[in-house]
């Protein structure tokens, strides 16, 4: 059971996971997932995945995607990356004194196609940090923070 988890789970989708958001290609990747959680704890096609995964503590193909760009979207911000990434996700600092100072946004890029524009890691990193509760953003290291974040997806199913 243990080998069948290992083979099929999470770590297993990683790495086509993150690349296929942008050819749509979820719903087949998130079959794949289906299938192997029913492999792995021997359940019924009629029985419903959500609870399974749960049990598994496996996020969906999408929460798993969003897990993965806000990892590296906090990377950045920690400054633990290259430059050009950081350069991708800059502060929001605001002209006058606001509360939302001190919150630790970042600041939305300007797009100019609807399309592409919100396909690209700028965009989506910086809208999926803003939506995140102040505390999760305040993790002090990247450890806390992937515990806090999976917590916080797992309330989201």
């Amino acid at each position: 059971m243990k080998a069948l988890q290992q083979e099929f789970g999470s770590p297993g989708l990683r790495i086509i996971a993150f690349p296929c958001n942008q050819f749509g290609k979820i719903n087949r990747l998130q079959c794949v997932q289906d299938t192997a959680t029913r492999i792995v704890s021997l359940a019924r096609k009629q029985d419903h995945i959500t609870p399974i995964l749960k049990d598994l503590h496996w996020l969906p193909v999408q929460h798993r995607i969003t897990f993965k760009i806000l990892c590296l979207a906090h990377r950045c911000l920690s400054g633990n990356t290259p430059g050009y990434l950081q350069d991708l996700l800059p502060i929001y600092s605001p002209t006058r004194s606001l509360r939302s100072e001190s919150k630790l946004l970042c600041r939305m890029p300007n797009i100019k196609t609807v399309r592409y524009g919100q396909r690209s890691f700028s965009y989506a990193a910086t809208s999926l940090w803003n939506s995140l509760p102040e505390s999760i953003r305040r993790s002090p290291n990247l450890m806390s923070f992937r515990r806090h974040l999976k917590t916080y997806l797992f309330q989201q199913l």
